[in-house]
């Protein structure tokens, strides 16, 4: 999770400390975004980049193999789509 992100999430919770305990609040503040850091990277988690770019690779993945389930039937002479003799559908 980025930076931006745990500041805010540690600011909304800054927010909801009773004023009476505002005078701790840096060090609240860094006791928050330490302990949100630390069980975020315990998490299995991927950054937006990452996903968008895994997404974008099993779509060009999808499509070839589109691409070569269509050669496939054509080069077998069956229609695209329908189970090739032998598949083992059954």
């Amino acid at each position: 999770m980025d930076t931006p992100r745990i500041d805010e999430i540690a600011r909304r919770l800054l927010e909801r400390v009773p004023p009476a305990l505002r005078s701790v609040q840096a060090d609240l503040e860094s006791n928050f975004k330490a302990v949100l850091r630390e069980r975020l990277s315990k998490l299995d988690l991927v950054s937006r980049d990452e996903f968008d770019t895994q997404s974008r690779v099993l779509e060009r993945t999808r499509a070839k193999l589109e691409a070569l389930e269509a050669r496939l039937a054509a080069l077998e002479g069956t229609p695209p789509g329908a189970a090739a003799p032998g598949s083992g559908n059954g």
